[in-house]
């Protein structure tokens, strides 16, 4: 293979390919989550949220796609396997269960931010560490697109709350300030 001259050494390139296939990873645990929350949702909310995830999911697969070509691109090779998908990322998976429409939401929910935090984290590392700009304004367009896609979950369920064993309980309504 003919060796690739872009600026950052092979050192940096493996820095930042490593950060991309954990990306990679919770992005497609991610993406077989929403996609069996597609299938099994039940309820009255359930056209609505059928289609939000069918939405949703057809952006995660032309992230996942993006994320692995811009690891072919540096030189590396994406993760491509579940179990390689399972090892690298930080999202667990939820086996074995069928949650109620709104628990659903709150999971998915929960796995778009934690996939923002760590995002940000590879961000910083891309540009302080590995001095890669591009994969870092990559990333952040990645991050953009899970902020507004947990944006449009917690929309979905403002106001709810679900307790401990599982239910749901009403909150109070938010106070909007008077200027809004």
């Amino acid at each position: 293979m003919r060796k690739i001259n872009i600026g950052l050494t092979d050192e940096q390139r493996q820095g930042v390919c490593e950060l991309l296939n954990r990306d990679l990873s919770d992005a497609y645990l991610l993406l077989i989550k929403t996609k069996k929350y597609h299938w099994d949702v039940v309820g009255p909310q359930f056209r609505s949220l059928h289609e939000l995830w069918e939405e949703q999911y057809q952006t995660l697969t032309a992230s996942i796609d993006s994320m692995a070509e811009r690891i072919r691109a540096l030189g590396s090779y994406p993760v491509g396997t579940a179990k390689g998908f399972l090892e690298m990322a930080s999202i667990q998976e939820a086996a074995g269960t069928i949650p109620r429409a709104t628990e659903m939401v709150a999971q998915l929910v929960e796995d778009h931010e934690q996939i923002i935090r760590n995002l940000r984290e590879h961000i910083d590392a891309c540009s302080e560490q590995f001095h890669d700009e591009g994969t870092a304004d990559f990333l952040t367009g990645l991050m953009e697109g899970h902020e507004e896609m947990a944006w449009m979950l917690r929309s979905f369920i403002e106001g709810e709350a679900l307790q401990a064993d599982g239910s749901e309980a009403k909150q109070e309504a938010s106070k909007i300030p008077a200027s809004v």
